[in-house]
Order: C-alpha cells, then sequence, then structure tokens
C-alpha cells in the first residue's frame, strides 16, 4: 500500500472499525435479551451517525469496481430475527422529510431501520476489505453517499427511539418496565 492512499486514513479506518462491529452485534443480536440490545444501540446508533458524517469525499477512478453483497435473502433473514428481538416495542411515528416540502408523520420499524443501514454498511465492509485501491475508493464513496441519500436518515430516527425506550426505563425496576427478558 502506498502511503498517500487516501482510503487508508484514521476517519475511514475507524468508519469501517464500527460499521463492522454494528453488523457483527445485528448478526449476534437474537442472542441478546431486549434490553441488553437497546442499551447497546443507545451507544452504537449515535457513533455510527458520528463516523458516517466525517467520512471524506472520495472519486472512484474506476467507479465499475462497485459491488452489492447483502442478498435479499440475508436481508429478510435479519429483519425477522430483528423483528422478533424487538417485538410490540418495533414500530414507531418519525417525521418524514424526504421527497417535497410537506412532512408527513408515518409508521416506522426499528427492525427495517436497521436492517437498512446493516445492508448498506456490510456492503461497505465488504467491498473495503479487498484488497484493491479501486475497490476500496467505491466503498467510501458509496458509503458516504448512501449516509447521505439513506442510512443517515434512517440512523437520526433511531436515535430518538432508542432514546426514549431507554429514557423510560423505571430505576427501580432495573429496565424490566419495556423489556422482555
Amino acid at each position: 500500500m502506498e502511503q498517500n492512499d487516501r482510503t487508508l486514513t484514521r476517519p475511514i479506518l475507524e468508519m469501517v472499525t464500527i460499521a463492522s462491529e454494528f453488523c457483527n452485534f445485528l448478526e449476534d443480536a437474537s442472542n441478546l435479551n431486549q434490553h441488553s440490545f437497546f442499551k447497546s444501540l443507545q451507544g452504537l446508533v449515535p457513533l455510527l451517525y458520528l463516523r458516517g458524517s466525517l467520512l471524506p469525499v472520495i472519486e472512484p477512478e474506476y467507479p465499475e469496481a462497485n459491488e452489492r453483497y447483502v442478498t435479499e435473502e440475508q436481508y429478510e433473514g435479519l429483519f425477522m430475527s430483528l423483528r422478533e428481538l424487538t417485538g410490540e416495542l418495533d414500530e414507531f411515528w418519525f417525521v418524514d422529510h424526504s421527497g417535497s416540502q410537506i412532512t408527513e408523520t408515518v409508521k416506522g420499524s426499528i427492525s427495517e431501520h436497521l436492517a437498512d443501514v446493516y445492508q448498506d454498511l456490510k456492503d461497505f465492509v465488504m467491498l473495503y476489505k479487498k484488497n484493491a485501491l479501486a475497490a476500496r475508493e467505491n466503498a467510501v464513496a458509496s458509503c458516504r453517499e448512501l449516509f447521505s441519500d439513506h442510512w443517515g436518515q434512517r440512523l437520526a430516527n433511531l436515535i430518538a427511539v432508542v432514546h426514549e425506550l431507554q429514557s423510560d426505563v423505571n430505576p427501580d425496576s432495573k429496565g424490566d418496565i419495556l423489556f422482555e427478558d
């Protein structure tokens, strides 16, 4: 690797690290109870948003080297697993700012939001880990673009939901009020 490789900067390496941790966390989430899952999300979601916002602009020299890895079956499997874990807490309301100037309140799904973010970040991590500069450039460029257009807003929605869920926990009950064990 040459020293001027702009895909090996600290912000990018930190993004790869936290994205990889996030993907592994979601893949193993079925081993957690609901309370532990949401408590972990409380730290992961804002950190991931911060790292995504710090990604530099990179124009890939070979845009044809961009690839996607997560299949529809993998997405659906993760979504269903997360939906089972989140249970009755899965649905939430949020203000949708996309599209025109008109905003509306719509029902969202924690598991769908997480699966959407997972898909973009797993693709990023898989492409970045290929031993080729063109792959890393495409991974960073795609991740930054998808942060602006897609998964950044998903995380912003989740920050509010997870905060509300964690704030509603009664300190005397040690988290037993809202969460299923």
